[in-house]
Parts: C-alpha cells; sequence; structure tokens
C-alpha cells in the first residue's frame, strides 16, 4: 500500500512539476524578448526618424521642381515674347504740309 502512495506523489509531482516548469520557461522566454525589444526600441525610433526624414526631403525637392515647373508654364518662356521691338519711325514732311509753319 505505501508503495502505491508514493507512486502517486510522484506522478503527481511530476505532472505538477512538468507544468511549473513549462511555465517557468515560457516566462523566461518572454522576460527575453521583452529585454530585447526594449533594447532595440531606441535603435528602431531613430531608424524611423531618419526614414522619416529622408521621405520628407525628397518630398520637398519634388514639391519645389513641382512648383517652379507651373510658375514657369504660368508665365511662359521668354522665347515666346521675345518678338522683334518696335521700329522707330521716320517722319519724313510730306509736300502738301510743309514743316515749320
Amino acid at each position: 500500500m505505501e508503495q502505491a502512495v508514493i507512486a502517486a506523489l510522484l506522478l503527481v509531482g511530476l505532472v505538477i512539476g512538468t507544468g511549473v516548469g513549462a511555465a517557468y520557461a515560457r516566462a523566461k522566454r518572454g522576460w527575453k524578448d521583452y529585454r530585447t525589444a526594449r533594447n532595440t526600441v531606441p535603435t528602431a525610433r531613430r531608424t524611423a526618424w531618419l526614414a522619416i526624414r529622408a521621405v520628407l526631403t525628397k518630398v520637398g525637392v519634388i514639391a519645389l521642381l513641382l512648383g517652379g515647373a507651373a510658375a514657369y508654364a504660368a508665365v511662359g518662356s521668354d522665347h515666346e515674347r521675345a518678338g522683334p521691338g518696335p521700329t522707330p519711325t521716320v517722319t519724313t514732311p510730306s509736300p502738301s504740309h510743309p514743316v515749320g509753319r
């Protein structure tokens, strides 16, 4: 009878030990993952801001180029407006209207 009680206690201890050991291993892995994530957050944040700054710089340059192109198109090129200037008109006295009267 005593051996049956010892065997039952060993079986219960084995089941409880397996459950506690698995929970401990899971908690240890979770804590390690937490520490890894906590240490990588500043680096990831810095990398994200660098990526955002690069994108905003590119968008700004493209916006400036588009604004310049729109202004150039609105004003028109100098080549279209540059025609021959007005020529001076020569006033010669006509024979019917004498000069100096």
